[in-house]
């Protein structure tokens, strides 16, 4: 008898280091939400900081870790579908870009670990308690700024000496969106300029917008950014130009898909920080413990193909002060 009980206990002892080493070797998965990513592109794109700084935290994809990539194209309806796709699986953490998607994942997956990217108040969405602590399953980076919205039509106007009547293309849709337009508003009283919101909820409305600034004689055109606009940022650069109203933008990549000027947070930036969560998190973080950080690059941005093809000249001083200069 004491020699069987030997074996059993002996065998036990195996099976649980066997397990505990299984479990120590399981690859981590990490789910990737985003309604704005094109997942058929081969152009850079937001995700990519984050993928090289995963790769330099020690991270090799098939090897060292799993990503579920779920990214809709511009088209918020498949959000539902991605999010029960996600639920499905074992995930250690999900990344999520706008507010839309994290709120999804949050009521989707209450225990899961959430790191996001570029919401721009999370305090406000009710998805965290706080920027210092968050206090639940969702942390990571904002955009929060408000006082940008104003920088950004100081810039318009420093451009564009003459400006009164500028246009804001928004999503009515986006919570966010519709804080930013009055911002928008706040902001040009102190101006002294006009503005007229023209809503954007789906790619097939760009045409009618860009048709109504038309008509209404606005000069310029400031774009609060969601996840439909920023993936329509190459139609929308091409619609602007023989509507000839210069695009005032959020992000760098409209500007590199043909918008004019942007000026706001580097999403290069975020999108590389937003890695750094991610390996805390898969090495044993909680989401409530780890204050959520806001922008500390900022980047002023001018295509001059943009403005030669709307007959504009950018004001040397302008151009002297910007980040890059697209010729």
């Amino acid at each position: 008898m004491d020699r069987r009980r030997f074996l059993l206990t002996s065998l036990a002892g195996a099976i649980a280091v066997a397990s505990a080493a299984g479990a120590q070797h399981r690859v981590p998965r990490v789910g990737l939400l985003s309604i704005g990513a094109d997942p058929n592109s081969s152009k850079p794109n937001a995700w990519d900081p984050f993928f090289q700084q995963m790769r330099d935290l020690g991270y090799v994809e098939s090897q060292t870790v799993t990503f579920e990539r779920r990214f809709a194209g511009g088209r918020p309806e498949r959000l539902n579908e991605f999010v029960a796709d996600l639920t499905r699986l074992r995930l250690d953490v999900i990344v999520s870009t706008g507010e839309l998607e994290t709120l999804a994942a949050k009521r989707a997956m209450p225990t899961t670990p959430i790191v996001m990217m570029f919401v721009p108040d999370p305090v406000a969405e009710g998805l965290v308690m706080s920027l210092a602590r968050p206090g639940g399953n969702v942390t990571g980076l904002t955009t929060l700024a408000p006082e940008l919205y104003a920088k950004r039509l100081q810039l318009l106007q420093e451009a564009f000496p003459t400006l009164t009547r500028v246009g804001v293309l928004f999503n009515p849709t986006w919570r966010s969106a519709v804080t930013a337009a009055r911002d928008i508003a706040t902001a040009t009283k102190a101006l002294r300029l006009q503005v007229r919101n023209v809503e954007v909820r789906s790619p097939a409305d760009l045409e009618a917008a860009f048709a109504a600034m038309t008509s209404e004689q606005l000069q310029a055109v400031l774009v609060v950014t969601d996840g439909v606009l920023f993936n329509q940022r190459a139609r929308l650069a091409e619609a602007a130009v023989p509507a000839h109203l210069p695009t005032m933008c959020e992000v760098r990549n409209f500007v590199e898909a043909g918008c004019l000027i942007a000026y706001g947070p580097s999403y290069a930036d975020l999108s590389r920080r937003a890695a750094g969560y991610v390996d805390r998190i898969l090495k044993g973080a909680k989401p409530a413990d780890l204050p959520i950080e806001q922008p500390t690059k900022f980047e002023l941005v001018i295509n001059l193909k943009t403005a030669k093809a709307l007959g504009l000249t950018i004001p040397p001083s302008l151009l002297a002060r910007a980040d890059q200069v697209i010729e």
